[in-house]
């Protein structure tokens, strides 16, 4: 399909789609977004794989810890909070088994996507925009369209044209066509959107077909509902939209065993090996990026994935994270065989005004009491 006749197509999408049922729209929509949840009515049955039967024998200093950790989280903005070791749930507070919008997460997942049709050869890393006929509203510059799809994950792209959706750091974007493709760290969803059309261009599968049929499925996600989920955004900025996930806690908790597993669960291998090391492996220390807020994160990026800045001492030393706007995390910490999730269930969009939420640095401390603790 040619670039016009593309927009063409989204725009006449844009134009017939009706809200899913229950669903009244984000505050302050306009009316060319597109997209949006709607609203399972069901309860969640219990949990057929977590077990919490571990708790009891916990050890007094443990739960003198786990204690502490709970009364902080009811002193912040906290929906939810779970800390497992394999099956057993070492800790948790508030709705673990209800989907909401995680946010960036949405990335990370995409990079765990990836792995397979980069193994079989279907995505090339090196591959630029150009090569694969990617474009956007008003055209991209020359030296834009020489961004890899590497780039992209890496967040490297030099590409600073309009995202369809907020919540990243593109108000401190340079002016187009000042950085070469790959030299330039900025945390711009324009990438992330192009990175999630070129998955689907290069596999010819919806992104959220496959992620029920690679991911949901064998993992046994209990609350995931592929219904629920479409692209967003607004076309009149740019033509790639986002990909929104809606995950609970117990869901974002086996996704970070699978990652701890390094892409094998229960004696299946889900994701090619050695990909998850890669997409966790620092790209861009917070040293070098943009712009001066992102460097006090203290966080190296690696593809589509955080990595702590931690010195070798720490318990969280060698764990990453999933990162989602508002407090929505997935902690990996290869150390202690942990994975930890922090919710924050909102309404409000990147753009808005909000409460405030909870500081990463707040997180990892609490996540850090946990993996230290004396408990099993």
């Amino acid at each position: 399909m040619s670039y016009l006749r593309r927009i063409i197509a989204l725009a006449a999408f844009a134009f017939t789609l009706a809200p899913p049922v229950g669903w009244s729209g984000p505050a302050n929509a306009t009316p060319d977004e597109v997209g949006g949840p709607s609203e399972p009515g069901t309860a969640p049955p219990p949990s057929t794989y977590w077990r919490t039967d571990g708790q009891a024998a916990q050890s007094a200093e443990c739960r003198a810890v786990l204690a502490e950790v709970r009364e902080r989280l009811r002193n912040q903005a906290t929906t939810t909070f779970m800390a497992v070791r394999g099956d057993q749930i070492v800790f948790s507070e508030g709705p673990i088994a209800r989907p909401s919008l995680v946010r960036s997460v949405r990335k990370s997942l995409l990079a765990i996507l990836y792995g397979q049709p980069v193994a079989d050869g279907r995505v090339d890393l090196d591959a630029t925009l150009a090569e694969l006929g990617i474009d956007d509203l008003g055209g991209l510059l020359p030296l834009e369209r020489q961004a890899r799809v590497r780039d992209l994950l890496a967040a490297r792209s030099g590409v600073y044209h309009p995202a369809a959706n907020p919540g990243d750091d593109a108000a401190g974007a340079p002016p187009r066509g000042s950085q070469a493709p790959g030299q330039y760290f900025l945390y711009n969803n324009w990438d992330f959107n192009v990175a999630g059309d070129i998955y689907e261009q290069r596999t010819q599968r919806n992104l959220y077909d496959a992620f029920a049929q690679e991911i949901a499925s064998p993992l046994g996600l209990e609350d995931f509902v592929r219904e629920r989920h479409r692209r967003t955004g607004r076309l009149s900025r740019s033509t790639h939209l986002a990909y929104p996930f809606y995950l609970s806690a117990r869901d974002m908790a086996r996704i970070g065993e699978l990652m701890m597993a390094e892409g094998q669960w229960q004696g299946r291998r889900i994701v090619p090996a050695g990909w998850t090391q890669l997409i966790t492996r620092p790209v861009t220390p917070s040293a070098e990026m943009h712009p001066p807020s992102a460097v006090r994160r203290r966080m190296s990026y690696g593809l589509l994935w955080w990595i702590p800045e931690l010195p070798d001492d720490s318990p969280l030393a060698g764990s990453y994270l999933a990162w989602g706007y508002f407090g929505q995390w997935i902690l990996v910490i290869p150390k202690s065989g942990m994975v930890v999730v922090h919710k924050y269930d909102t309404d409000a969009r990147e753009d808005e005004a909000h409460p405030a939420t909870v500081p990463v640095q707040n997180f990892l401390e609490q996540a850090r009491m946990i993996a230290q603790a004396p408990c099993k």
